[in-house]
């Protein structure tokens, strides 16, 4: 399993623990503990479209620190393998220096 994955899964996990804790969101106060809000706690239509609009909040989120992490890797692997390529070449240049030197004492 992919290292995204496995946080996306973990993230998901989390949310749906928290979901059981709060019932059905924008149906009132929950049995988490907090209200959530005046609208949140006074449930109804205006409390379920607040709890999609934070659901769909916290996605886009996730989403966007998915990405960041996603890219800074990409940045990283990037990075490795420049440096692998950098010491192969000097470890290519030093190989011939010592098939020079060997070649000078013979």
């Amino acid at each position: 399993m992919s290292f995204l994955r496995q946080i996306s899964k973990r993230i998901t996990c989390n949310q749906v623990r928290l979901m059981s804790q709060l019932g059905d969101l924008g149906s009132g106060a929950g049995k988490g503990g907090g209200g959530g809000g005046s609208i949140r706690e006074a449930g109804g239509t205006f409390g379920r479209n607040e709890a999609a609009r934070e659901e769909e909040y916290f996605y886009k989120q996730q989403r966007e620190q998915l990405a960041q992490l996603k890219s800074g890797l990409t940045d990283e692997i990037n990075f490795h393998e420049e440096q692998i390529k950098r010491h192969q070449d000097a470890i290519a240049r030093h190989k011939k220096r010592v098939e020079e030197m060997e070649r000078q004492v013979k």
